[in-house]
């Protein structure tokens, strides 16, 4: 049988990094001499070589804009670019025929990059050498799995030390696309959401643990697979995704904190998506309020000033927790249930579980966050909103983390999704 061909994307602005481009190209073909590299150039000026697969003039016709590059701000250049390189890398997309992308670039090159590879489905690889892979790198991820590796010198002309680092990128998808390609059809079948297990997400937080644990080998113990998704932000906009994509069965999404972040301006916040892609698709769910007792900063110098008065409680030196207060526990009750009853196209296959003895493992009676003036508000803002509508309310006398809770809650799922 003869050897599958492997495609490996190389997407950047070929008129200020030809020669970085080229030394690229030709690293990935000393790991693998049988990929083909497909070399995209998405500058603002048109770049002559032999080795360049599509042309600049090709991406800015698959843009669709009519207006002349050259007279562009340079922020309208990069979208129109992004439109046009995304374009061309559905082909080769949806002909089956790539199993890798890598970039090299600064500021504008990464935007460039990571947006064509944020859409890209997960777990093909993606790879940007970058000169800001070193700082916040959340903007240019977002949801999706990325490699970012740090330049350390800027991507202006070949050194020792840049011929290094393009090096091992080149080595590291060449690598990935191997694994990738070479996957066996069961794997493949699976990434498309045609695997023999049903897969079931549960949403975390070091707080709902616990819960989570119990949950998860309860779900593994009766034949599915468990996705955890940690509840930082990006866990919660990798979920929603996921089901948008139509990759899970049912969703155990007993941390939503990340409504807290939203709501109040902390660091965790999953957006204003959260909570639908389930309800708007009619994925068997059952949400509850874990951690919704906490609001997460950075470390507890970085907590805005108007808030350090507030109830704070270090986590670890990284993260600071700040306590909910009933008001703002009252409106994420509402938000939680509202949105829940807006996007419903199932409601008889969603449920919300209220445990009434607490709602993280901080927030039990003795511990640092108990407030039951708090929870009750959160509780009662729930209740109302769903009152009379088809999204039934559990509520049982157990925190959170109590296996029974835990327990219940996985039962449970398994019973929606088989009705």
């Amino acid at each position: 049988m003869a050897e599958r061909s492997l495609n490996i994307i190389a997407v950047g602005t070929l008129d200020t990094k030809l020669a970085e481009y080229l030394y690229l190209r030709s690293q990935i073909l000393q790991a693998n001499p049988s990929i083909n590299v497909i070399l995209i150039d998405a500058g603002r000026s048109e770049t002559h070589h032999e080795a360049i697969t599509i042309s600049q003039p090709e991406v800015y016709r698959r843009s669709g804009d009519s207006r002349s590059l050259q007279s562009l701000p340079r922020g309208e250049v990069i979208k129109t670019m992004i439109k046009g390189a995304k374009s061309v890398i559905s082909d080769f997309l949806n002909e089956g025929h790539l199993h890798g992308i890598v970039a090299l670039g600064g500021s504008g090159g990464t935007s460039i990059a990571a947006a064509t590879m944020r859409w890209l489905p997960l777990t093909l690889p993606k790879l940007i050498v970058s000169t800001v892979a070193s700082g916040d790198t959340s903007s240019y991820i977002g949801e999706s799995d990325i490699t970012m590796m740090y330049s350390v010198v800027d991507i202006a002309g070949l050194n020792d030390v840049l011929r290094d680092v393009v090096g091992n990128a080149a080595a590291a998808i060449a690598g990935m696309a191997q694994r990738y390609a070479s996957r066996d059809t069961t794997t493949l079948a699976g990434i498309k959401g045609g695997a023999k297990k049903k897969c079931i997400a549960i949403t975390m937080f070091g707080v709902t643990t616990p819960a989570v644990t119990v949950a998860r080998r309860r779900l593994e113990a009766v034949g599915f697979e468990v996705y955890v998704f940690h509840a930082t932000g990006a866990g919660g906009r990798a979920m929603e995704r996921l089901l948008r994509e139509g990759r899970l069965n049912g969703v155990l999404d007993l941390t939503t904190t990340e409504l807290a972040d939203e709501l109040v301006g902390g660091v965790f916040s999953a957006g204003g998506d959260r909570l639908t892609a389930a309800a708007r698709y009619g994925v068997p769910q059952i949400v509850s309020v874990g951690a919704l007792d906490m609001v997460n900063f950075g470390p507890k110098d970085t907590v805005p000033e108007k808030f350090r008065g507030r109830k704070l409680f270090e986590h670890n030196p990284s993260v600071t927790l700040m306590r909910t207060t009933p008001d703002e526990c009252e409106e994420l009750g509402r938000r939680l249930a509202s949105r829940l009853l807006s996007y419903c196209t199932n409601p008889r296959g969603t449920e919300v579980w209220l445990p009434l003895k607490g709602i993280s493992a901080i927030a039990v009676e003795g511990q640092a966050y108990y407030d039951k003036e708090a929870d009750d508000a959160l509780f009662n803002a729930i209740r109302k909103v769903l009152n009379g509508s088809d999204i039934a309310v559990k509520e049982v006398d157990a925190d959170i983390n109590d296996p029974a809770f835990a327990e219940s809650v996985a039962r449970r799922l398994v019973e929606l999704i088989k009705e």
